[in-house]
């Protein structure tokens, strides 16, 4: 069976399909405990690798991964410890890794 974000799952609430899932991830207000800008990368990691036919446990490590991997070395550049090239190199990295 190939997941798509259209595949239904019984959520807490019933019936969801991850599409709808998402769409709820992206209304729910998470500020107090996580940027906004940081839950769409990773929302929209999330749907990339499931489009892609992956499925929704492995998109989600993959998501979590690629923001904690992103999100570290822009806190290293940010605090001098990396170059501005290494910085690139490693998010060009990232980006290849999960497109292939």
């Amino acid at each position: 069976m190939k997941i798509t974000l259209d595949t239904r799952f019984n959520g807490s609430l019933g019936p969801v399909t991850l599409r709808e899932a998402v769409q709820q991830l992206r209304e729910h207000d998470l500020a107090c405990t996580v940027a906004a800008e940081v839950l769409e990368r990773k929302v929209s990691v999330f749907s990339d690798c499931v489009e892609r036919g992956f499925t929704p446990l492995r998109s989600e490590i993959m998501a979590a991964y690629y923001v904690a991997e992103r999100d570290a070395t822009t806190e290293a550049f940010d605090r001098g410890l990396i170059t501005r090239g290494e910085l690139e190199t490693k998010h060009a990295a990232l980006a290849r890794q999960l497109l292939t």
